[in-house]
């Protein structure tokens, strides 16, 4: 079955930095759309970014800290978080969704990000 398993979640400062990770199985996943989203507590989920086979997308809010990134020969999707605020908090998830599908059908368990101010 598709797994999704994030890593890379922790504590940092305000202004600090944090790569998250998120490897993929039982999936073709170069074909798939791969996206990240968060939770943080008492609010809903967020699209944070996507990336398909070549072109990005961003929360309009994220652009220029945030960048995502994939290595299909790792099947893996990376989010760099750069100048990260405590806003930034929240259970990370990644997601993936087939081709010509506009929903995300499988997604991770999630990792956190704490930022503290």
């Amino acid at each position: 079955q598709v797994q999704l398993v994030e890593s890379g979640g922790g504590l940092v400062q305000a202004g600090g930095s944090l790569r998250l990770s998120c490897v993929a199985s039982g999936l073709t996943f170069s074909i798939n759309r791969m996206g990240w989203f968060r939770q943080a507590p008492g609010k809903e989920r967020e699209f944070v970014a996507s990336i398909g086979s070549a072109v990005t997308y961003y929360a309009d809010c994220l652009k220029g800290r945030f960048t995502i990134s994939r290595d299909n020969a790792k099947n893996t999707v990376y989010l760099q978080m750069n100048s990260l605020k405590s806003e930034d908090t929240a259970v990370y998830f990644c997601a993936a969704a087939p081709p010509g599908a506009s929903d995300y059908s499988n997604w991770g368990q999630g990792t956190q990000v704490t930022v503290s101010s």
